[in-house]
């Protein structure tokens, strides 16, 4: 598949599940982004870390189950910092965001769905958020200026972009200097089988998008990022395996956490990217 081809059939996926007209033609309902009833979203969302506390302070609809992992806990969000979500599908880490830095902070979710920026904005509106925002772009190309985030946070969204190298560039660039990723997405652990490569509902089912870690720490150093870590989640394996049972994908892929920061102002860095021991001692 070309470029174009699997940003089409990304956006018809997600487009299929904020709308609720998903079929079974457009990928595998097993997999990450299947649509699901609610109280298993809620139990994905709890096997990936997220609290019920966290799941109990945003409204119905907002946690759609469709991450692998949490951002937020890795994030060290701080009131008055100004926060963006890429891929931020209905709003779930956006709208969690937003209790974190306050009303003097600032929240943007970037989609490229015009149905999940529809369903993002009605949750916002419905928990009275007045600090998110959600605009319709690619992440490849963020409608953001230059230095304008503290944080970057992403869930399981990266992986489904053909040019990640050019993801990590925008995120450079659109940080402030000292400003840091926490990502939660999915890596390729060993190369995939050819019949799990050519299949086009696993680009969407999590799978045949994955990069090896040592790829993704390259195309973060290329960037400019330092103080980077790809910590493979090996008891993800469990989680993984529920996207396509029966055929082995969790051989092949691990959710991870992933974070980095933009030089610059050091000692803030420090402080609040999470666990940073390379810079913190």
């Amino acid at each position: 598949m070309d470029t174009a081809e699997i940003k089409d059939m990304v956006r018809a996926r997600y487009g299929g599940i904020a709308a609720g007209t998903l079929t079974d033609d457009t990928g595998p309902v097993g997999s990450c982004c299947a649509q699901a009833n609610a109280p298993e979203q809620d139990r994905k969302a709890l096997e990936m870390g997220y609290s019920p506390e966290e799941l109990a302070a945003i409204p119905d609809g907002a946690n759609l189950g469709l991450g692998c992992g949490n951002p937020q806990a890795i994030a060290a969000m701080r009131p008055g910092e100004i926060v963006v979500d890429l891929g931020s599908g209905a709003g779930f880490d956006c709208l969690l965001a937003a209790k974190q830095v306050g009303l003097a902070g600032r929240v943007i979710g970037v989609d490229m769905t015009h149905e999940m920026l529809a369903k993002a904005r009605a949750n916002a509106k419905a928990l009275g958020a007045e600090n998110v925002e959600f605009r319709l772009g690619d992440i490849e190309h963020l409608p953001i200026a230059d230095n304008t985030a503290d944080v970057i946070l992403s869930n399981c969204v990266i992986n489904l972009v053909p040019d990640k190298a050019q993801v990590f560039r925008e995120a450079f660039r659109v940080l402030k200097p000292g400003g840091r990723l926490a990502i939660s997405d999915v890596v390729n652990t060993m190369p995939l089988p050819a019949d799990l490569a050519a299949d086009k509902a696993l680009v969407c089912g999590c799978v045949a998008g994955a990069a090896p870690s040592l790829e993704v720490e390259a195309w973060l150093a290329e960037a400019g990022f330092t103080a980077i870590r790809v910590n493979v989640r090996a008891e993800s394996r469990d989680l993984v395996a529920t996207w396509a049972p029966g055929r082995g994908i969790e051989d092949y892929v691990a959710a991870a956490t992933i974070e980095a920061i933009k030089p610059g102002a050091e000692a803030a860095a420090c402080c609040g990217l999470a666990k940073a021991s390379s810079c913190c001692g």
